[in-house]
Order: C-alpha cells, then sequence, then structure tokens
C-alpha cells in the first residue's frame, strides 16, 4: 500500500511538472517524454557534481597520510610504498642514454633503468650516476676497459697514449729485471719493480714504465696518480675493446719481461703480440685498476 501511494504521488507530481513544462516550452507532451530521460539527467548534473567533488576530495585526504602495500597488508613504517614478492621483482622506467637526457628537468632521486649502460642510474640534482661501472665510462681519470665483480671493480686506461711511439722498454741498460707477472692488475707490481731495478741506469732517462709512474691527471678537483705499465694480459683485454675505447694507435709496450733483453709488446690495432728488444720504440698507454 505504501510503495501504490508513493507511486501515485510521484505520478501525480511528473504529471504537474510534465503539464508546467510543456506549457512553458510550448513543446508537445509526446516530445516532452521522449526527452524525459534527457530533462532527468540535467536536473541530476548539480547533485552529481557535488558528489564527485566530495568523493575526490576525501579520498585525497586518505591517500595524503597512507601508506601503499603492494604484496603485503603491513608496509614498513619509515615507506611510503613497499613492494613485498619472492617470485617477482621490480622492474624500473628502461630507456636508452638518448631518451635519459630528454627527460625535461629529472627530479634528484629519479631512477631509471639504461639500457645503453646496461645499469641502473639516478639522477643526484646534478647529473645521473650508476651504481655499476661499465666499459666505455669516463671515470677515475680515464676510460674504462675492462670490470668484473658485477661492474663494481675493473681496469681504467689513459685517455690518451703517454707518448708519440717512441719510448724504449730499458733504461739504456739490458739486464733481467724479474717482472715476468702477466696477469690481471700484474703490471701494478711489474712497474714498481722496473722503477726499482732501472733507475739507477740514468736517473735522468725516459722509458715506459716511468712514463706511467709519473703520470697523474686531475678530473674533478680529485688527481689520480696510481698509473701503472699494463702486462701483456692486460694490453689484451684492452685490444678486445677496441671498438668501445679505441682507436689505437700502433704497437704498444706491455710490463711482462721475457730474459735480459727482451720483453712483451703488442699490436692494438692488429692484437698481434711478440717478445721484442727492449731497446725498440713503441707506445705507451697507462693503466690503473679500481
Amino acid at each position: 500500500q505504501r510503495s501504490a501511494h508513493f507511486f501515485n504521488k510521484f505520478t501525480k507530481a511528473l504529471q504537474y511538472s510534465s503539464l508546467e513544462y510543456c506549457i512553458k516550452t510550448t513543446i508537445t507532451p509526446q516530445t516532452y517524454f521522449k526527452t524525459l530521460p534527457m530533462i532527468f539527467s540535467e536536473r541530476l548534473k548539480p547533485l552529481q557534481q557535488k558528489c564527485t567533488l566530495f568523493f575526490l576530495i576525501f579520498f585525497s585526504a586518505v591517500l595524503a597520510h597512507a601508506q601503499v602495500g603492494v604484496g603485503t597488508t603491513t608496509p614498513a613504517a619509515s615507506a611510503q610504498l613497499e613492494v613485498s614478492s619472492t617470485t617477482k621483482g621490480f622492474l624500473p622506467p628502461r630507456m636508452t642514454t638518448t631518451q635519459r637526457d630528454a627527460i625535461a628537468s629529472p627530479a634528484a632521486g629519479l631512477t631509471i633503468y639504461n639500457t645503453t649502460k646496461n645499469a641502473h642510474e639516478c639522477f643526484n640534482g646534478t647529473a645521473w650516476y650508476t651504481t655499476v661501472h661499465y666499459v666505455g665510462e669516463s671515470y677515475g681519470g680515464g676510460t674504462v676497459f675492462f670490470v668484473y665483480d658485477n661492474g663494481q671493480h675493473g681496469l681504467i686506461m689513459s685517455p690518451v697514449d703517454l707518448n708519440t711511439g717512441n719510448t724504449t722498454w730499458y733504461n739504456g741498460t739490458n739486464k733481467v729485471v724479474g717482472t715476468a707477472s702477466n696477469g690481471l692488475k700484474g703490471g701494478e707490481m711489474n712497474t714498481t719493480i722496473i722503477m726499482a731495478r732501472q733507475m739507477g741506469d740514468n736517473t735522468a732517462g725516459s722509458f715506459a714504465a716511468r712514463l706511467c709512474a709519473d703520470y697523474s691527471v686531475t678530473v674533478n678537483g680529485i688527481t689520480y696518480g696510481d698509473w701503472y705499465l699494463p702486462t701483456l694480459y692486460e694490453l689484451g683485454l684492452m685490444y678486445l675493446q677496441e671498438g668501445v675505447v679505441g682507436p689505437f694507435t700502433g704497437v704498444y709496450w706491455s710490463s711482462t719481461e721475457d730474459n735480459s733483453t727482451q720483453a712483451y709488446a703488442k699490436s692494438l690495432t692488429l692484437g698481434v703480440e711478440n717478445t721484442v728488444a727492449k731497446s725498440n720504440i713503441y707506445y705507451v698507454r697507462a693503466v690503473r685498476a679500481f
């Protein structure tokens, strides 16, 4: 009965509204009822707008003070967002160096994965820096040409040759120096031994190991002075990356000795290596480790 009563009142109100609307607008009742859905929609718009505004304000206030947990209902107290999973990882935006450089006014802390360098990068407010090192990177006073331990360590070569291909291995006197080391970072000890054994032959003399030991370069206020003459093995690593860190000029001295009169040299353009007279003149490229 209540439903019937409400329906009768609604019908009368609708009829009154319909008649009033038709009189005011001079349209026929048939046209009115055809446009009735549109009329209801127009009359409800103010209410819809008010409701929409209310819910936007409400949820904005909630989100402004709420933590977000993905895969967890209890995000860490110090985190605004925590993603938890034991089967999936977090995938940041991936882009090339060119695309990264096109980002307008990057915010400090902005993080991406650089597909050119295959490394994560973060903007520190001034420049982009990477959490790992890569071949071809300008770093530590030179150019990285070899990395290991997932890019945490490696070798850097001087950005230029230290001579014009006119330097001997010895300091004017043939002798057994004792630098047979031919491995990773072995050139550091080799250079120390060569300097100790050969400086007395001519204190004013210029030779391959001395050029490296005396070399230093300052970048961004930091002076790097721990350079050495690379081993034959390290020259080989350099040659493998010629397409990235080259080009090179010709034949280069290594710190690896063969005997009292000969030491090893390698062509960084052809990849050929040989034991040659210490009195020969070749190019020198310094190396340092990090």
